[in-house]
């Protein structure tokens, strides 16, 4: 009669291990998270933490797992609910409510996935196939397919879904809870039916500019720094991309390394620096066009894509933002939505060109950029495409048709 009891005590310890642990890790990345602010912040000593979690490896690995595990819930309700529109309605409410008890005051419910990458090779690994199972219950919501190529397409749509929604609680806190039944409503309308007046429409045109790598670039050390860096905090996460690893992938000495740049931060603050850079860059360059407002906003997202698919330089993903200081962190988010609300103009004026359908522009703008920024993880999916326009064709259908369209 006792073990059941013996049992449970166990779980609850083990559970309010994690639930601290996740709030750390949200509030101070996983480097700055020991065993012993865990056990602190529960009332407990470090050996008692230890009992239950060897490792603090082991600990981080429970945390990200008992949030995939709420995830694949989530994803597993929604597809009982009986048509694709249902299933990514009710996906999006059950987001929306998490983030509704998260403002009431509940903490640990859910831990950002940004760091996965940091974790060793057996620990990522199997994190990732979770992950992936979550990605397998999603790509089902838009039916079956009878085809590679549909099968890709709703591959891509499972994953820019799941990146939107975890894109949304970082620009939700710009917004009052009260309004979190308006968004969920203007967010399901921008997914599903997406941004042209002319739905399916999609006809870029080429840009010029200098976001690009090109092969003959001849960059000093810096820009070589900045490019091996940008590779490998994607790759790897903030604390995989150590300086001893950027300076060896360059053949330099650490010393190279701290000519140029003070700490490790400094160097991902001037990646993302150049980075947004770089998508000002081109943005600036679709505002210049001679056209109606949906083929600027599309022209510029199919060279984002193709950066983020096919150069030597990606954009840096917003991964790295966890473990950045809390000042920095600040400093990088307000020059993204900055980015943002430049494509939220963008909108605005194709609704009033009649290019655009009548979305929530400052909705749309950071679903667009959730999409540019995530296509990284997407590089394996577009290069199964013999053509390199139909990955991106495919990938940006999302927006340009939404998910709901017919695949055929």
């Amino acid at each position: 009669m006792s073990a059941p009891a013996s049992t449970r005590k166990f779980d609850e310890k083990r559970g309010a291990i994690i639930h601290a642990a996740s709030v750390l890790i949200n509030e101070v990345g996983v480097q700055a998270t020991t065993l012993a602010e865990v056990a602190r912040a529960i009332g407990l000593n470090a050996t008692s933490v230890t009992y239950y979690f060897p490792r603090k490896e082991k600990l981080v690995v429970a945390v990200y797992d008992e949030t995939l595990t709420l995830m694949e819930e989530m994803a597993q309700a929604a597809l009982k609910q009986p048509d694709p529109a249902a299933r990514l309605r009710h996906f999006i409410a059950g987001q929306i409510a998490l983030r509704k008890r998260i403002r009431a005051g509940e903490r640990g419910l859910t831990t950002a996935l940004s760091e996965i990458r940091t974790l060793d090779t057996e620990a990522y690994d199997t994190l990732m196939a979770h992950y992936l199972r979550v990605v397998g219950i999603v790509r089902r919501f838009f039916g079956e397919w009878s085809s590679n190529e549909q099968r890709a397409l709703f591959s891509a749509r499972a994953h820019i879904l799941l990146e939107a929604m975890m894109w949304w609680p970082i620009w939700s806190l710009r917004y009052s809870v009260r309004d979190f039944d308006r968004i969920e409503a203007r967010l399901f309308d921008v997914l599903a039916n997406g941004l042209p007046s002319q739905r399916g429409r999609f006809t870029p045109q080429e840009l010029s500019g200098d976001w690009r790598t090109r092969e003959d670039e001849e960059g000093g050390q810096n820009e070589a720094f900045l490019r091996a860096a940008t590779v490998m905090i994607n790759r790897l996460g903030y604390r995989g991309a150590s300086v001893n690893r950027i300076a060896e992938s360059l053949n330099v000495t650490k010393g190279s390394f701290y000519h140029h740049h003070q700490a490790k931060d400094d160097l991902v603050l001037a990646c993302f620096q150049h980075s947004y850079d770089r998508l000002s860059a081109a943005q600036i360059a679709g505002l210049e066009l001679d056209a109606d407002y949906w083929t600027r906003i599309c022209s510029v997202m199919r060279e984002l894509i193709d950066v983020q698919f096919f150069d030597a330089t990606p954009l840096l993903r917003t991964t790295a933002l966890q473990a950045l200081e809390a000042d920095h962190k600040d400093d990088v988010v307000v020059r993204s939505n900055r980015l943002a609300r430049r494509f939220s103009g963008m909108l605005m004026d194709g609704v009033a060109d009649g290019s655009v359908r009548p979305v929530d522009p400052l909705i749309a703008g950071q679903v667009i950029m959730s999409t540019v920024n995530s296509a990284y993880d997407a590089r394996h999916w577009a290069e199964r495409f013999a053509d390199r326009d139909e990955a991106i064709r495919t990938y940006l259908s999302i927006l340009s048709e939404g998910m709901l369209a017919d695949p055929r």
